[in-house]
């Protein structure tokens, strides 16, 4: 019996179509997942030892569909550089800017005092530092450090060592670009 509170037996109504339940899948749990390294990647000691996330072995064209998806849903998503670019329609494929990142870690690999940084933002590929800057003759706290960009096209970016406030990036022509300047950035000009 009905109290007129609707509580005992409540009558359900018919679905329409404007009444369907929305399901929508959890876009940024995927995508957080999708750019997810393993623990062990926090010991690797060049970009493409850190390349074990889903991001870097599914086919490109699903990491680009999911990441459309991700970052339509509410602004920017975290993502690698060459994931940006490629979106961007400014860098060929994701095995082009693995390249890049793997000819920047043959140049400053074997270079006294690089070290590769495997600790990025989430989704990022690792960053370089050149250790004898953190103790200059300045005290800076941060090293220089060279970073894969997709704000040019040159790919590369270097923060000058500094202490304090972060300065402004200097773009870097390629690598090239960055095997012409190593001396003026190892030197801290």
């Amino acid at each position: 019996m009905d109290t007129g509170q609707g509580l005992e037996n409540p009558i359900p109504h018919a679905r329409t179509a404007d009444n369907q339940p929305r399901l929508e899948p959890m876009l940024g749990l995927e995508w957080s997942q999708a750019i997810e390294l393993p623990r062990s990647a926090a010991s690797a000691i060049k970009p493409a030892e850190l390349r074990r996330a889903w991001v870097h072995r599914a086919p490109e064209d699903h990491v680009l569909a999911l990441f459309r998806a991700s970052s339509g849903m509410g602004g920017p998503v975290p993502a690698p550089w060459w994931l940006r670019a490629i979106e961007d329609g400014r860098l060929e494929t994701r095995a082009h800017g693995f390249r890049i990142e793997d000819r920047i870690a043959q140049l400053l690999g074997p270079r006294p005092g690089w070290e590769f940084a495997p600790w990025a933002a989430d989704g990022e590929s690792g960053y370089w530092e050149f250790m004898p800057s953190e103790r200059g003759k300045s005290g800076h706290a941060i090293p220089t450090t060279v970073v894969n960009t997709d704000r040019h096209e040159g790919w590369i970016d270097v923060l000058p060592a500094h202490s304090g406030r972060t300065p402004e990036p200097i773009p870097v022509a390629g690598l090239a670009g960055l095997r012409s300047r190593l001396g003026e950035f190892e030197a801290g000009r």
